[in-house]
Formats: C-alpha cells, structure tokens, sequence
C-alpha cells in the first residue's frame, strides 16, 4: 500500500488576544479554527477543538497577557488537546513570554520561573516554540525543542527611519543592560550615535537614574527597550535626557505591558512619542495620543509559513530578525 502524503496547516487561538493571531491568519490568507474555551462554574478551564487536527502542523497562538496565569495555563491546555488529538507537530507562538524577568536566581530561595515555563511548554507537547523579543537570550536556552526568538527591532527601526530620517538620532539605553539593544539599533542608522543612563534599582518596579553618559544636548533622543512596564525607568531616563539638553525624546519598546502608573506616567512625561508593538493588547484606557503601534503580524506569519513549509527562519529574514 502505498499513501501520498499532504501537509496540512492549522492556526489557533486562546483568548487572550485572538485579534492578533486573526491578522496573523490574514496575513497568511487562513482562517483561525474552531476551538471551545469556557471555564468551568469553580474557575477551571476548559477546551476542546470543535475540527479534526489529526496529522497537522497545529500553531497555537496565545500572548502571555492580563490574566498571565490563565492564559498561560489556557495555552498549555490547547497544545496538550492537541498531542492528544494526534497533531503530527505543534508549534507555540508566545508573541509575549510571560515570566521571561524571572531568568535567574538575583537573591536566594528564589525560582527561575522562565525556566518552569519553558519545562512547562515543552512538556504539555510543545515541538517548537515562537516568541518575540525575549528580555534577556539566555531564555533560548531552557528550551530542550527548538526555539525562535524573533525580534521587532527591524519593524521599530523602519518607523524611525520613515519619520525621522532626516534627524541625526542619538539612540539611548535606559540603563547599561539596554546598551547592545541600544547599539543594534544604532548600527541600522545612518548618522545616529549612542548614549546610555547608569541606574540603580531599589525596589521590585522602583528605578532612579544616576548618571546620562553620551552626547544628547540639541539631539533627539531614543529611548529603547524590550519592554514598558510600569514606565518609571523610561520617563526617568527622559527626564535626564531632558534635563541635558535633549532636543527631543521619544521611546521604543516592543512589549507595551503598562502596568499600573505606566499610561499616567507616559502622559505626564516630556517623551513625545511612544512606539510600540502589538505583541500585548493595548486597552482603550492606555491609548494616548503620543502612543504609535507597529504591527508584529506580518513577521511572526512569515515564520509561521517558513516553519510549516520546513525553510530556514534566519535565511528568511537574513540573520537580522534573530536574536
């Protein structure tokens, strides 16, 4: 007997940001299946694929957003529906890695809980896992399956280079660990130098910066990063970019996470524009005027097509959209 086989592709999603993994789907000209998500009346979760994923290359898209746990736990379920089901290999597409601070032991009795994560993903069934924009690359490293860690830094770089290109930029780090992100940036544009803010951290959330070392006086200034939370670090550093003679500043951070006092903070701080990715939903009370969102979709479905279609992902984006 002898069987000719096809190659099937199938993209879901969990609840925590089916817009996203919808554009990713348009992208690729494919519609999201069908999948039963509900809790049970004490809170548990519930899913169940409403069509057959039997030998499929099933993506399970699900950004790590308000309410974390749940959605973690949600995606977990929806890949190990799938092992279940008979899929032939499953892919994870985390846009945004939750716990992905928690990457090392900084005090004692305290867990590597990316990691857990990481052990987690891969044991619910996992075969390889897709993220965005990792906050330190050392997280590609507690994966036993293979992992691609995508960067938005090419799509931030194309926004500053279509609305400023004509600036002489200084491309600044809001603390001395932001410096090789800050220098990746810098070397995509022309004429644009680099300066950093020396900072020190007092409490969970809690910054206060130190010292600016650079040149930043009549320039105007970047501020980058992988992420926004809770936007003290950010506005403090404009400030005392500001405070030197900053022309202007703006920031650049992937991942608009906006916790707490982040949106009050951003509006009340002298940074002009805030660019940031779609990686986390940006709820209507955190949208303000100075906020510009670039689109991650057409990136991560472009990886989604080479992964299925067995291509390289680094030849697909030349080395640049790898971290």
């Amino acid at each position: 007997m002898e069987i000719v086989t096809k190659k099937r592709m199938q993209i879901f999603s969990g609840r925590g940001y089916p817009e996203l993994a919808r554009e990713v789907a348009d992208h690729l000209g494919m519609r999201l299946g069908d999948v039963d998500v509900h809790e049970f009346a004490n809170g548990e979760i519930y899913v169940r694929y409403r069509e057959n994923v039997r030998g499929s290359d099933v993506f399970v898209i699900q950004t790590h957003c308000k309410p974390v746990n749940d959605n973690i736990f949600e995606q977990l379920e929806l890949i190990d529906a799938a092992k279940r089901a008979s899929a032939k290999r499953i892919i994870a597409v985390v846009p945004f890695y939750g716990y992905a601070r928690q990457d090392r032991k900084a005090r004692s009795r305290e867990p590597i809980t990316a990691k857990l994560l990481a052990d987690m993903l891969t044991t619910a069934g996992a075969d390889r896992v897709v993220s965005v924009d990792l906050h330190t690359g050392q997280i590609q490293g507690f994966f036993d399956k293979p992992m691609d860690s995508l960067t938005a830094l090419p799509l931030l770089v194309g926004w500053l280079t279509e609305h400023y290109a004509d600036e002489e930029l200084v491309i600044a780090a809001p603390d001395a660990g932001g410096v090789r992100l800050a220098a990746r940036f810098q070397s995509r544009l022309p004429n644009a130098s680099i300066a950093f803010l020396a900072k020190t951290r007092t409490a969970h959330n809690v910054s206060q910066t130190l010292a600016v070392v650079g040149e930043v006086q009549g320039h105007t200034c970047v501020l980058v990063d992988d992420m926004i939370d809770t936007a003290g670090t950010i506005c403090g550093a404009a400030e005392a970019l500001m405070e030197r003679g900053a022309k202007e500043v703006l920031a650049v951070a992937t991942h608009p996470v906006l916790s707490g006092p982040a949106t009050r903070r951003l509006a009340e701080s002298s940074i002009s524009k805030v660019v940031l990715t779609n990686t986390l939903p940006l709820p209507p009370e955190h949208d303000l005027d100075k906020i510009h969102i670039v689109s991650v979709a057409p990136i991560i479905a472009s990886t989604m097509k080479a992964i299925f279609e067995d291509e390289s992902v680094s030849e697909l984006f030349d080395d640049d959209n790898q971290r």
